[in-house]
């Protein structure tokens, strides 16, 4: 039985075409669709790179019940993955996807995290804060910005030489290094239906 796996973007969407190299090959899961609220994101271009099919959707299909659902329905969605995707998931998703649908965040939660904490401005709090690490969370996702139970968390030294720029590499080092292995540990782990 093969997964299907749905993605979620905003941006550039580097994570998710890490994401999406990482399954193409694989014989149990792969990448069936990536969904995003730009018209214009980056990630519309890497996913065409691979031949995953895009969908675009506004604030109010986000907001209006049902609709983002039937999307993930359509695309047969077993498995539900946001990387760099910053509205909060409709009540609706989330409760149909409980236990497959997760979420990375750029800091170690519950640190740093909550509405309006995402890239840049989270790792200028960390430095500001004087932490002498940072790191990644993967997590579930609930109702709630970054508040869904710790899957996995792993940790670099922040350095007083430190800026936004060079802790976000360091970080986005550590999201290509796990993110994908961990979506696949938690894919091998599915019960079949």
């Amino acid at each position: 039985m093969i997964r299907h796996i749905a993605i979620f973007a905003s941006g550039s969407g580097t994570n998710a075409e890490n994401i999406i190299a990482y399954f193409k090959d694989r014989e149990y899961a792969r990448v069936q669709v990536v969904l995003t609220n730009h018209a214009q994101a980056g990630v519309i271009a890497r996913a065409h790179r691979y031949h995953v099919p895009c969908e675009i959707f506004t604030g109010e299909d986000l907001a209006q019940p049902g609709k983002i659902l039937s999307l993930l329905q359509k695309h047969k969605t077993d498995f539900v993955v946001l990387a760099g995707f910053l509205k909060l998931m409709p009540v609706d998703v989330v409760k149909h996807y409980e236990g497959h649908i997760i979420n990375i965040h750029p800091a170690l939660l519950p640190a740093f995290g909550g509405k309006g904490m995402y890239g840049e401005r989270v790792h200028k709090a960390v430095i500001a804060s004087g932490a002498t690490e940072s790191g990644i969370t993967i997590h579930y996702v609930n109702e709630k910005f970054d508040e869904g139970k710790i899957i996995f968390q792993d940790r670099v030294p922040v350095s007083k030489d430190d800026t936004p720029e060079t802790l976000a590499d360091k970080i986005h080092q550590l999201e290509y290094r796990h993110y994908p292995t961990v979506i696949d540990r938690l894919l091998q782990n599915m019960p079949d239906n």
